[in-house]
């Protein structure tokens, strides 16, 4: 593993243990960080296995310490805009008439971002008669196909909580095409990872 690889990996690791000092819903945020764990512990595996480049690498780490604290604030309550306002004195929010916490949409495109690379570049190890297009045509599609699998699994974990508990582990904020756009989020953010992986693959 190079040094590049390393240092992210240990960055995520810092930022992960710094959003459990004094969490702020436990049982919420470790429902939400147990897929983070378990994300950190594949990428280990998978880079020992197939080494990724350092960008896909380094994407994964900066997804995964997005996705810790996104986990501690449960999504729907992360404080992105009083930061925004108490760094540069603007208001998303305000900006942009929005009425819910759009963190978790961030972080389903993000999901679609930063790890299409990565899954590009596996297909590429798993086929190697395929051309860029085909690898990428697979990643988009595992993207999907894994996003759809989360919002099932998301849904198969509200059933098993208090409706309340529910509303704050899913976090659709009364929205009922949730999970529609959540989907469709993630999947814009890996076709838009295109340009970066054809320039790379030169």
């Amino acid at each position: 593993m190079s040094t590049i690889k390393k240092a992210a990996f240990l960055a995520v690791l810092a930022v992960f243990i710094t959003t459990w000092i004094k969490p702020l819903w436990p049982l919420e945020q470790a429902l939400h960080s147990s897929l983070t764990v378990l994300g950190l512990a594949a990428l280990w595996w998978v880079d020992r296995r197939w080494p990724l480049g350092n960008g896909a690498f380094v994407a994964i780490c900066g997804f995964i310490a997005l996705h810790s604290i996104g986990a501690r604030w449960l999504y729907s309550n992360i404080p992105y805009d009083q930061w925004a306002q108490a760094l540069a004195g603007w208001s998303p929010d305000a900006a942009f008439g929005w009425q819910r916490n759009h963190f978790d949409r961030l972080i389903h495109f993000l999901y679609g971002l930063c790890l299409t690379p990565a899954l590009t570049q596996l297909a590429r190890h798993g086929w190697p008669a395929l051309r860029g297009g085909q690898t990428f045509t697979l990643a988009v599609m595992a993207i999907m196909c894994s996003s759809l699998a989360y919002e099932w699994f998301e849904w198969g974990i509200a059933l098993l909580l208090s409706p309340d508990a529910a509303e704050a582990y899913n976090g659709q904020q009364g929205d009922i095409w949730d999970a529609h756009a959540d989907m469709l989020l993630a999947t814009l953010g890996s076709l838009l990872s295109w340009p970066l992986i054809r320039k790379s693959a030169r």
